[in-house]
């Protein structure tokens, strides 16, 4: 069997598909977008309209991002739009020492 010095465009292709998704995938988690912070989609509604559209579940991985705080064993985090210090949601747990 011998190796081709060429690789297949399908293959070129495929590895750039890849090689994009994994970057995006590391802009996301750099940037902490909304959608990587463990929140499930169905709560992704920002406008509290009790509707969930494709676009709120799109802003949750491009404009929401999350900002996570800790005092003591209360943790937070914060959903603010990006680039913008308001809050739109702040999710809170207070956890108990065993």
């Amino acid at each position: 069997m011998a190796f081709r010095g060429r690789l297949s465009n399908r293959r070129i292709a495929l590895f750039a598909t890849i090689a994009v998704v994994l970057l995006a995938l590391g802009w996301m988690r750099y940037t902490n977008a909304a959608a990587l912070s463990g929140m499930p989609f169905k709560e992704m509604d920002w406008n509290e309209d009790g509707e969930l559209t494709r676009g709120e579940v799109l802003q949750g991985f491009f404009t929401i991002t999350a900002v996570r705080t800790q005092d003591g064993n209360r943790s937070c985090v914060d959903y603010r739009r990006r680039g913008s210090a308001e809050s739109i949601r702040v999710e809170c747990r207070t956890e108990t020492a065993p």
